[in-house]
């Protein structure tokens, strides 16, 4: 089981579970979601971009093997760019 760690700014959590609904996931709780092979754990974290601006940085924990993760993680990405994050 291969664990891959990716942090996307500038989109929310409630989003980010929406995406990963949408790839085949179920969401088991508001910070974990489960897919038929492969699982991700959600934090959140304000991270300071100036002295006047922050923003939520999402940080997921991916969980499968490598084939399945490449694969969930190239297209989650594709969505959450579109986002604005």
């Amino acid at each position: 089981m291969a664990v891959r760690e990716r942090a996307f700014r500038g989109i929310s959590k409630r989003l980010v579970i929406h995406y990963l609904e949408g790839l085949g996931g179920e969401a088991e709780t508001d910070s974990h979601v489960v897919g038929p092979d492969w699982s991700v754990d959600i934090d959140t974290e304000p991270v300071t971009i100036t002295s006047s601006i922050q923003l939520t940085e999402v940080q997921l924990t991916f969980e499968g093997d490598d084939e399945t993760l490449d694969e969930l993680i190239d297209t989650f990405a594709q969505k959450a760019m579109r986002a604005g994050g």
